[in-house]
């Protein structure tokens, strides 16, 4: 049973949030969700069009993180069999130089873009947070803002302003 002070109560026939229960718990929730199964927040949140947002967002960054792990691993293999003596895929082709160089870049490559799936997924939980505690802000005719012309009688021309309508009946 929630108390009086949880709901938002408008007389108002046309206000489509004439009557909403408050769940103090829902951007935890939602974060909750998020971090178990990233996208599952903004599905609680009804916020359905950011679900491929998610995910493209973690795919991608995921994607290179798999390349560039698989291409420095590459490198290294190359590098160790060239150390050994032996044969390597860039023989002829590619400097001792050049093998460290570019097993470096893979390995710098490699660690940005594992910090950008771990930013993804962080974002994709504030987001999940942050919408849901949105969802919950009071947005009726009570509290407006709007832009307003009016004829100024000083110097016939006209004064443009932004008007703030706070009803605290």
């Amino acid at each position: 049973m929630a108390q009086d002070s949880d709901l938002k109560i408008s007389e108002d026939k046309d206000d489509v949030y004439a009557y909403q229960e408050q769940d103090p718990l829902r951007p935890a929730k939602a974060a909750f969700y998020s971090a178990i199964v990233p996208g599952l927040g903004q599905f609680y949140n009804k916020s359905y069009w950011k679900i491929p947002v998610v995910y493209a967002a973690l795919g991608t960054t995921l994607y290179f993180y798999i390349d560039y792990t698989n291409e420095y691993n590459r490198y290294r293999d190359a590098l160790k069999q060239r150390f050994a003596g032996k044969e390597d895929e860039f023989q002829g082709l590619i400097s001792t130089e050049g093998l460290i160089n570019a097993q470096d870049q893979f390995r710098r490559n490699r660690d940005l873009s594992l910090l950008s799936v771990i930013a993804a997924y962080v974002l994709n939980i504030v987001e999940a947070n942050v919408d849901a505690h949105l969802k919950q802000f009071n947005i009726n005719k009570d509290l407006s803002v709007s832009p307003d012309a009016q004829p100024n009688i000083f110097h016939g021309g006209m004064d443009y302003t932004f008007t703030l309508k706070i009803n605290l009946d």
